[in-house]
């Protein structure tokens, strides 16, 4: 999710807690679009009162991918006043200030990851590596296989996902397209700089 939208959620966590009651509408709509897994929604709906079944919504909401925010604001069909506000919100913060991607040679941009700097980078992807997937454009039923396939390990089932999407897109999978996603899921430059070996 975009550190902007983060934001805004967070700013209005306890407003949003007080107005909504996501059980009807909101969760299913949410698992429907593929932003919410099983266990998500068992894990929302455990929860005593709707005041906390809305507090843990917008707790799992920022890891559930790029899609969330926006699917979200589309499940408030029913509250429409909250979704004017959150909108209204987002357009009074400032811009985000570009990531510094200067480090970078173009010649570096350009080029497609080795195995060695995908693996490097698996290994620093952390909570984020779903987000930063989908953002690549694999489906939720390849990440669905990655994550079963490799049960044990996150950083394998990442990293199966990357190699994935560099044998999918081909000279298309450039360091500067992997740049973006992150960006997108909001991870750091630095964790990029760091698997490619670049000194900050």
């Amino acid at each position: 999710m975009d550190p902007v939208h983060k934001a805004v959620l967070r700013k209005h966590r306890l407003e949003l807690s007080g107005q909504l009651l996501v059980s009807d509408t909101i969760v299913p709509f949410l698992y429907q679009e593929d932003i919410l897994t099983d266990a998500q929604v068992e894990d929302i709906e455990s929860r005593s009162s709707e005041r906390q079944k809305t507090l843990r919504l917008l707790d799992l909401l920022p890891s559930c991918g790029p899609r969330a925010f926006h699917a979200f604001l589309r499940s408030l069909q029913d509250f429409s006043w909250v979704r004017d506000r959150l909108l209204e919100e987002l357009k009074k913060l400032p811009e985000p200030e570009p990531t510094d991607v200067s480090r970078l040679p173009d010649s570096v941009l350009r080029r497609t990851p080795s195995d060695r700097e995908l693996s490097r980078l698996a290994s620093r992807l952390g909570a984020e590596w779903e987000s930063v997937l989908l953002d690549l454009g694999l489906s939720a039923e390849a990440l669905f296989r990655c994550r079963s396939d490799n049960s044990l390990s996150t950083q394998a089932a990442a990293l199966a996902g990357l190699v994935q999407w560099r044998r999918a897109e081909g000279k298309r999978a450039t360091v500067e397209r992997l740049l973006q996603s992150l960006q997108t899921a909001g991870v750091h430059t630095a964790v990029l700089e760091d698997a490619l070996n670049i000194s900050s």
